[in-house]
């Protein structure tokens, strides 16, 4: 979208005014003259106009025309009213304040909108569904899913739209455009509320509280599905398989595994991805970016989600227990591949050898031995590696970097897992468990170096 749903305007038009300065809502009240009879259709729509002028301004939306440019920035707009909106965000001008946290607007309506995200009222409810929104535009927007029509067609995949404005946003997929930049980092967006609740990550907002826990979210729609894992509601369900989601993009997102279809396409290489933003995270192997730093030690990673796994070996958290031997664990793909040790459970078989593997992961590195394939080579001494994190380990022994720095006694270790054993001479924690004598051990090594002592009586 182009940013003008959020600064639309209601100014009145004067007699010596054009009617360009129109808003849409104005325009759609005069789609019907004084005695209903519809006298200007538009070609593209089903929309009609009493007055040529008005007709004109509606099919800037079809057409993309904006011909009212802002002298301070390259935006461009297709109504005056929009434009003098915007210049405001330029002059600073903001007359409308929350009460709650402070936060300023340009328009009472905006203000009036935002401050239900507080109160939580959503007074317009759908008629088809018991669905309920903040804003009568979005009521609108999805009253379309309920009628099917999809009169806005991509000249170049062919995907349907309910709304221009949905098919602007998809155009960018092909032409790259990202016309809403981040002023901190610098990272383009295609709409202007993503980057509103990118943003967020940089002054950490969470503006949208859950009534039940109290835990707050950067995001309307991650509160929504939060409050229906409290309701234990997935209202998704998978037509093939009949599984069920919290959210329609996860269903999405599982729909591909069964059609096959992975629409967004790398620009750089031509791999493909069932959702937008799986595409995002890959391009970052290009771009080499890694946003997040940490605040510890400086290392940065391409994605928020592994800076919180990372942050963990700082901390020592680890929120994850088994309900069998009580090993705790920092994240949860670690704690299910471990709850297999008890299991039994090896899912993942080599189509070459029939060996099984507890993880994929595995799996991936035993299919090297297959292969031969060593992609990952040391520029200082030509070693290579079957993983980028042992290459990422061995250039420590050649830069003598130590990233991982003991809370309690300053020492320093090249690696994760030596800071692990090693924060076990403080806590005694011993996880590895001989199952014949229940002696505890510090490393997986010394238990099985204990357990050679049974084989042999």
């Amino acid at each position: 979208m182009d940013g003008e749903s959020t600064l639309r305007g209601q100014g009145k038009v004067s007699e010596t005014q054009k009617p360009t300065s129109e808003s849409e809502e104005e325009l759609n009240r005069k789609s019907l003259g004084s005695t209903g009879e519809e006298r200007f259709p538009c070609a593209t729509c089903e929309k009609s106009y009493a007055s040529m002028r008005y007709l004109e301004v509606h099919q800037r939306i079809h057409t993309g025309e904006r011909p009212y440019a802002c002298s301070e920035c390259d935006r461009s707009f297709s109504r005056k009213n929009v434009l003098n909106q915007h210049i405001k965000l330029h002059t600073g001008e903001r007359l409308f304040a929350c009460s709650e946290c402070d936060k300023c607007f340009i328009k009472s309506s905006e203000l009036k909108k935002h401050e239900r995200t507080h109160t939580g009222e959503k007074p317009f409810a759908c008629s088809k569904c018991d669905k309920r929104f903040y804003s009568n535009s979005s009521l609108q927007q999805h009253l379309k899913l309920h009628s099917g029509k999809k009169q806005h067609e991509c000249s170049e995949c062919g995907k349907q739209y309910s709304s221009f404005g949905g098919l602007a946003v998809h155009r960018m997929i092909h032409t790259g455009e990202k016309p809403y930049k981040c002023p901190e980092c610098g990272k383009g967006f295609k709409k202007k509320a993503v980057l509103v609740m990118h943003q967020r990550t940089h002054t950490g907002e969470k503006p949208f509280a859950c009534p039940e826990c109290g835990k707050r979210f950067s995001a309307q729609e991650n509160l929504n599905a939060h409050e229906k894992a409290h309701k234990g509601i997935k209202p998704y369900a998978c037509s093939e398989c009949e599984k069920c989601f919290l959210t329609r993009s996860k269903l999405m997102r599982h729909e591909g595994i069964h059609t096959g279809e992975k629409p967004f396409s790398c620009s750089e290489c031509r791999k493909c991805f069932i959702a937008n933003t799986e595409l995002q995270r890959h391009m970052l192997v290009h771009t080499g970016e890694k946003p997040f730093p940490c605040p510890e030690c400086g290392k940065c990673f391409a994605q928020k989600c592994l800076l919180k796994i990372h942050m963990q070996s700082h901390t020592g958290e680890k929120p994850f227990s088994c309900a069998e031997c009580g090993r705790r664990f920092s994240r949860k793909n670690s704690i299910v591949a471990h709850e297999r040790t008890h299991t039994g459970e090896k899912p993942y078989s080599c189509s070459e050898c029939g060996k099984c593997f507890v993880i994929k992961y595995y799996l991936h590195l035993h299919m090297s031995l297959h292969t031969g394939a060593r992609p990952h080579v040391c520029s200082e001494c030509s070693v290579s590696f079957f993983r980028k994190c042992d290459l990422e380990i061995h250039k420590r022994s050649h830069t003598g970097a130590k990233p991982y720095k003991c809370s309690i006694c300053d020492l320093q270790f090249a690696t994760l897992s030596g800071i692990s054993r090693h924060m076990r001479t403080h806590t005694g924690e011993r996880p590895y468990v001989c199952s014949k004598c229940e002696k505890g051990f510090c490393t997986k090594s010394e238990l099985t170096r204990h357990e050679k002592i049974h084989k042999q009586k």
